[in-house]
């Protein structure tokens, strides 16, 4: 086996000996679109070991075409940065840990992140910061809001949605849960999604990206909100139409969006109307991606997926 390794995994401790013992490995962990595909060409790859999180790139046709490839292995749930369509057709395996429920249940890392996104938003801790280091020292800028007893919604019942339900209970929010296949009582309120927008003051997104789930977040539903809520999203960034997201915050229909995930993350940022809004300085704090990105969470879950090998 030839493995081509084209995500950062030499801090992991343990992980690249695992490689190591499957086959030759070629570590390409920073690369491009191109230097990936010569990579590929040039050694007679047949086998990729990937994770979306640094990916800037799909693993598409053009990457593909033409290389001895016939399995990836993707260390993630989500496979939006691989083109399945093409690889299904090119006969080409592919492993992720979308149904290993055993481990994942076992990764609240994306969870924890979307908690800390939604505190950071209500009491502006990014903005205090930078109060602090232009040697400036008033409150008054940056009174915030509670999570105790606040109405916190949660698109998405699954691992996550669940995680991030018991801390926002914990903290004494009053939790509502939107799930068109997932029944949350007797623990919290289940509502419709309009409902939801309709009393919540923040709104935090867990569900994979389908024909269903994609741009559900968009202007329809955003303009009934009535508590100009937050909008946290560690899911993938074609959930929420991204413009209209833009527009309601510009308009005060929403007070904050705290992101993991933009939709072109593997295409070209500079075309991110997100990022350019947060550039603006419209409430907005994004991370590039690092929700599963723990050391604890990010071990386990290679050395699971290794083992696949």
């Amino acid at each position: 086996m030839k493995i081509a390794v084209i995500t950062p995994v030499k801090h992991l401790p343990g992980v690249p000996e695992m490689i190591e013992k499957k086959g030759e490995v070629f570590y390409l962990e920073e690369g491009n679109k191109t230097e990936v595909r010569d990579l590929l060409l040039y050694n007679n790859i047949d086998t990729i070991i990937c994770n979306p999180n640094q990916q800037t790139y799909k693993i598409d046709s053009w990457l593909l075409d033409g290389t001895n490839i016939t399995l990836i292995n993707t260390c993630s749930t989500g496979m939006n940065h691989i083109d399945v369509d093409y690889c299904r057709n090119a006969g080409i395996k592919i492993y992720s840990l979308t149904n290993d429920y055993k481990l994942i249940n076992e990764l609240p890392s994306t969870a924890e992140l979307a908690f800390g996104l939604m505190l950071s938003l209500l009491r502006q801790i990014p903005e205090s910061i930078k109060h602090v280091t232009d040697f400036k020292w008033d409150y008054t800028k940056f009174v915030g809001r509670q999570v105790k007893d606040l109405n916190i919604g949660i698109i998405g019942y699954g691992r996550l949605g669940k995680m991030m339900a018991k801390y926002c209970d914990a903290f004494g929010a009053n939790v509502y849960v939107y799930d068109p296949y997932e029944v949350s009582e007797p623990d919290y309120i289940d509502v419709d999604i309009k409902e939801m927008f309709e009393i919540c003051d923040v709104i935090s997104l867990h569900v994979h990206v389908t024909p269903e789930t994609k741009y559900m977040i968009n202007e329809r539903l955003l303009g009934i909100s009535q508590n100009k809520p937050y909008i946290i999203n560690t899911s993938r960034g074609e959930i929420v139409y991204e413009k209209h997201i833009v527009h309601a915050l510009e308009t005060g229909i929403i007070s904050g969006y705290g992101t993991d995930v933009i939709e072109n993350e593997f295409d070209n940022l500079a075309e991110s109307p997100i990022i350019h809004a947060m550039n603006k300085g419209e409430n907005i704090i994004i991370t590039p991606h690092t929700g599963g990105m723990t050391i604890e969470g990010q071990t386990k879950a290679y050395k699971w997926a290794i083992d696949k090998l």
